[in-house]
């Protein structure tokens, strides 16, 4: 069943468009998603349907009827998760290597995201869907912390503190060589690869501005341990990066080159890279949240066997 809500016009209001005013009394609900209600009907204005820039006047009544979640053409799947905290706004998970996020071309099964349609019933539906709320990403190879939105105000919180620089995403990564200096902070631009659209680059007059800061934690031969922080969340920011500075990813199949130095135990099979601590404010309570995922059993093995 449809769920409805009654809303009075306040003198505030008056003179305001209905899209626009609406979404400060219903902050669950996007502008975009009220303007795609409007246009199904689903808004009447003094019970009539109208125009997302209608203008408001004093006392005007709006009923808005929001239909159940449609269920996508995505199928559940039973994949095992690892759960570090999960209430009925968000889900915290420790992704492991080689689970794609989000189905695409070439990965349309075995994603996040079927897991998430099995793993959470509750789920209340993103823009009139009912689909998880992917916020951020890891690439397929890449471990450690992800939060995901269940509803839309969830949703809507964590992308606005995302793109307002208020989470702490911090990695741990193994990269060649020593850096000099051992920590430090570098800003470029990055955008896309004009000979590779799959990759990332890093072009003076092309992209958005990426900044990433890092610190060495051990050195060893051949290589070293970083602690990485970054403020942005470009694409393949890190690797990138790393790469820029000349110190790629271990294992790193896009941004790395082959290496002639040998490694202990077998040479990893995907970029050493490691989420391992992911901080922000929950979208209802308020309340501020710090999640720590432990290394993945073959970077942890790596980094012993180099000590």
């Amino acid at each position: 069943m449809d769920t409805i809500r009654h809303y009075r016009v306040t003198p505030e209001g008056a003179g305001k468009r209905l899209d626009a005013w609406l979404s400060t009394q219903a902050p669950d609900l996007s502008r975009a998603r009220i303007q795609n209600l409007i246009q199904e009907g689903h808004i009447l204005l003094n019970g009539k349907p109208s125009k997302p820039g209608h203008k408001l006047a004093t006392g005007q009544t709006i009923t808005l009827s929001i239909p159940p979640p449609v269920d996508i053409e995505l199928t559940p799947e039973a994949i095992p998760l690892d759960v570090l905290h999960e209430d009925s706004d968000l889900i915290v998970i420790n992704k492991p290597a080689g689970l794609v996020v989000h189905p695409a071309a070439g990965h349309a099964s075995g994603t996040l995201v079927n897991a998430l349609l099995s793993h959470c019933p509750d789920l209340a539906g993103i823009g009139g869907e009912k689909r998880p709320g992917i916020v951020h990403r890891l690439d397929r190879d890449t471990t450690g912390v992800m939060v995901v939105a269940k509803n839309e105000t969830a949703m809507r919180s964590l992308m606005n503190q995302f793109r307002h620089r208020q989470v702490t995403k911090e990695y741990l990564a193994l990269v060649w060589g020593h850096l000099n200096p051992p920590a430090g902070r570098t800003e470029t631009l990055i955008g896309r690869n004009p000979n590779d659209r799959k990759k990332m680059c890093t072009k003076p007059h092309v992209g958005r501005t990426a900044i990433t800061l890092y610190d060495t934690q051990e050195k060893f031969a051949a290589t070293s341990l970083l602690r990485v922080r970054i403020e942005t969340g470009r694409t393949h920011q890190i690797r990138v990066h790393m790469a820029f500075l000349g110190h790629s990813i271990i294992g790193d199949p896009s941004y790395g080159r082959p290496r002639r130095d040998i490694l202990p135990g077998p040479f990893p099979i995907r970029q050493m890279l490691h989420a391992a601590r992911l901080s922000f404010i929950h979208p209802v309570t308020g309340k501020s949240l710090s999640f720590e995922a432990p290394l993945p059993a073959d970077m942890h093995d790596l980094i012993e066997s180099l000590r």
